[in-house]
Parts: C-alpha cells; structure tokens; sequence
C-alpha cells in the first residue's frame, strides 16, 4: 500500500486554482500546498488571494485576474509559465451564481453568469493547456446542478454547469494526445459565503438533507480529497469523468 501513496502527491508540480481566494478554492489551495505543489492562487480580488497565500506560508504565489478577460488569463498563464517552467495542474474552479425564476432572470445576470462559469472555463483551460507540455491534469468545478433539473429555479447556473460537463468530456477526447487529462467534480450544494442565503434557511437545509441519502450538506473540506484524487498521479487511468460529491443524490 505504501509504495502507492506518492502517487496521491504533487511534489514539484505547478498547480493554478481559479477562485482560488473563495472558500472551496481556499482550501483546496492549502492541500494542494501541504501536497508538495507550488500553488498559484488566481482571483479577481487580489488582496483575498494574497491573504490565503500568508495563510500557506510558502511555495505560493498570489495573481489578481478576471477569468471574464481572455488576454489578461492568456498573459498571466503564460507569465506563470515562464517562471515555473510549465503548468502541471489545474483546478477550474472560478464561478458565480444569479438564482431566479427563468421568466424573471435579467439578460444582465444570465450574461454575467455565462461569462464567468463557461465562457471564464474556456478560457482558464485553453491557456493551461497550451503550457502543459509535459502532460497535465485539470480539473474542472462542475455541479449535480448541471446534471439534474434540480428542485429549485436554478436556470442560468444550471445551463453553465451543464456546459462544464460536457466541456470537459469534450477535452478530454481533444487532448487526450497531449496526455493533458481532464475531469471534474459535481458537488452538491456546498455550504461556503457565495450561499449562505441558502444554506441559512433551516427549511431550506431540511429540504435538501430529505433528498440526500447521507442526510447532510457539503463542506468545503468535502471538495478537497476528490480534486486531489484527480489532480494527482493517482487517478493516471482517468479523464472524461465526472465524480459526483453529492451524499449520493444522484444515486438515487
């Protein structure tokens, strides 16, 4: 069993997590750290980015750039590139919701969505991809929201995340050749900032622990052993997957 452990490490290898000042791509960031990589931590509030890096201590650096602007992640991924050498690992993590029935929804909030959760993927992906030279992994933050109808009127979330699973199937087939593997998670509703208005509403919280078979919310600490798992050496067998962090929602 021993001689396999190494293999869930990522010693010497450049890892970039977009969102990465929020509270998933906040604790990610320090595992990954406590996991040997280099860790880049990539948001557009740049003061929170620098805050988790003090928070790592060491072999981190903080950037402030929006996925929204393709020049600026192109630029910054190929800056990240150029003094580390390569890109080994990506997590895709950034992203936003604007919760609202579909008849109510402004084209302002759909189109803002749309920019960051599949527009802003596209473009973290690409640049990542071109400077994984020796291979790579990325791994993409999906939902069970994009692979479900949900219960609640979710529509533009659900459309973006939709498009993350299928995005990332397709990357995986295209980029298979530069042995560039990519895969993502599907969390169910995770208790972090972006949805305490949610998650503080004890009917809200009863109705979703009824349809989870473990009967309880994520954590972000919950996100954590799955990126690592398919970020790492570990998961070397597998691209095109989405892995579902859901308490077995979709099980049922």
């Amino acid at each position: 069993m021993e001689e396999h452990l190494p293999n869930f490490r990522l010693d010497k290898k450049t890892a970039i997590i977009t969102g990465g000042a929020g509270d998933i791509g906040r604790a990610v960031s320090k595992a990954m750290a406590a996991s040997g990589a280099y860790v880049v931590v990539l948001d557009s509030d740049g003061a929170a980015a620098h805050k988790v890096v003090e928070e790592i201590g060491s072999n981190a650096e903080a950037v402030e750039a929006n996925v929204t602007n393709g020049q600026a992640i192109e630029d910054a991924f190929a800056q990240i590139a150029k003094s580390r050498g390569q890109i080994d690992v990506l997590f895709n993590n950034a992203g936003i919701n604007r919760r609202g029935p579909s008849l109510e929804l402004s084209i302002q909030d759909w189109d803002a969505v749309v920019a960051v959760n599949m527009t802003g993927m596209f473009f973290c992906a690409r640049a990542a991809a071109r400077h994984m030279k020796h291979g790579g992994t990325i791994v993409n933050t999906a939902s069970i929201l994009g692979m479900s109808g949900g219960f609640y009127p979710n529509i533009v979330y659900q459309a973006t995340k939709g498009a993350v699973v299928n995005m990332t199937r397709s990357w995986a087939v295209e980029w298979a050749p530069l042995n560039v593997r990519v895969n993502a998670v599907a969390p169910s509703l995770v208790r972090t900032s972006l949805t305490s208005a949610l998650t503080s509403n004890p009917d809200f919280i009863k109705q979703v622990e009824a349809i989870t078979p473990l009967q309880k919310l994520a954590e972000p600490k919950d996100i954590v052993g799955p990126v690592l798992f398919l970020a790492s050496d570990a998961s070397a067998m597998v691209t095109g997957h989405i892995l579902p962090v859901d308490g077995g929602t979709l099980a049922q």
